[in-house]
């Protein structure tokens, strides 16, 4: 794994300079080493999107409503996203990943924990993701949602089988996937945790996001979706709980003991009218997602706190943050992000707006622009992919 060169970033306008070397902060600046300037700037640390799907990059291209609308969540997923995992073909995963990564490393976010599914895609389909993400110069971690929703056990072992080949690199890491609880049976579970366990990583999975789930996991005699994958050990310390909903109180603070991580998803819980996941503030280790939204955890911010407003709840101001210790662990990092060791992430803005963003010391946006790609022609081959994808959609049943 090559590393980049050593830099320095700043003075910025308050007089910070952080120095990067090997793509951890070091200690103390360097001689002889890259300056990138900001002067008029603001070094900050950048964003984590702590859980979402580059497979629906594409969905801002005037995806078509479902007919018939769907009335609860469950038909949502079956009417909208399980029908546009199903049409992905490799042109339109690449194509979604790209332009989701761009807008997301030009709006500040440095890392995202992706989870992706494409039924029909499965071998290989990591890789596009990762090469999307090297390319482009994002942090991620990847993984791919085994289920037996399409095809029965096999479908499952297939999805496993890709988790276990995330090709690894410095900003790039393999996590074990579960759709979610109610589509995969306990041997899937069972292998999920054992498969974690083998490659030193942890499980990513969708839990408690719709009351149908918890009422899943308690017609197959367990209180609920957690205590299931507790049980089969299928949560390894630092595994990652997506949404958590409907999840109580004893649950929630259950999974800190087991030093998970939940992660709160405000504009897709809203959008879907699952609910407001008003018992994580009851946990510590809370982190930020989309759920396939932008990838701009600005907005996801506000939304979460117009939201938690409602609802009281007066620990979301943290959320954002707690992403930078939930990535520090999966790369082996120290968790304070200017702290010597800490990952070489950083933003630097000008009157609140991104121009320059570093990843692991490499610089991906330079002067606003992207230094991996020519955004105008990577948001006209989304544009053009989302047709042919719309087209594929509307022929899946």
């Amino acid at each position: 794994m090559a590393l980049s060169e050593p830099l320095i970033v700043g003075p910025d306008r308050h007089g910070r300079r952080v120095a990067i070397v090997d793509g951890l902060i070091a200690a103390a600046p360097i001689e002889n080493a890259k300056v990138l300037s900001c002067a008029e700037g603001e070094i900050s640390v950048g964003n984590v999107c702590a859980h979402t799907h580059l497979y629906s990059g594409l969905a801002r291209y005037g995806m078509p409503a479902a007919s018939p609308a769907p009335e609860n969540f469950l038909q949502i997923l079956d009417r909208v996203w399980w029908r546009l995992d199903r049409a992905l073909d490799a042109d339109a995963l690449r194509a979604s990943a790209m332009d989701y990564v761009a807008r997301a490393l030009l709006a500040g976010t440095t890392s995202i924990v992706d989870h992706h599914e494409s039924p029909n895609l499965i071998e290989g389909s990591l890789a596009i993701l990762a090469d999307a993400c090297e390319q482009l110069g994002i942090r991620a971690l990847l993984c791919y949602g085994a289920t037996e929703r399409n095809f029965g056990h096999g479908e499952a072992e297939r999805g496993l089988a890709e988790c276990r080949g995330v090709p690894p690199s410095r900003t790039v890491r393999g996590l074990i996937g579960l759709h979610a609880s109610f589509t995969v049976s306990d041997a899937t579970i069972r292998d999920a945790g054992e498969l974690a366990r083998e490659l030193g990583t942890v499980v990513h999975v969708h839990v408690a996001e719709d009351q149908a789930d918890v009422e899943d996991a308690q017609l197959r005699g367990y209180v609920g979706p957690v205590e299931r994958l507790e049980k089969l050990g299928a949560l390894p310390q630092g595994s990652i709980l997506a949404h958590g909903v409907h999840l109580s109180r004893a649950q929630v603070e259950h999974t800190a003991e087991l030093s998970c991580w939940l992660v709160q998803n405000p504009r897709s819980n809203e959008g879907n009218k699952v609910g407001y996941a008003q018992n994580l503030r009851y946990a510590k280790t809370v982190a930020l997602g989309t759920d396939g939204w932008s990838g701009d955890m600005a907005e996801e911010e506000a939304a979460l706190f117009r939201i938690a407003k409602q609802h009281g709840d007066d620990d979301a101001p943290q959320r954002l943050a707690r992403g930078h210790t939930l990535i520090a662990e999966r790369f082996g990092s120290v968790a304070e992000p200017f702290a010597a060791g800490g990952l070489g992430d950083l933003v630097v803005r000008e009157n609140g707006q991104v121009r320059h963003v570093v990843v692991g010391g490499r610089i991906v946006v330079q002067d606003g622009r992207l230094t991996g790609g020519d955004i105008n022609e990577i948001l006209a081959g989304a544009q053009d992919q989302a047709s042919r994808l719309w087209s594929r959609m509307a022929a899946v049943r």
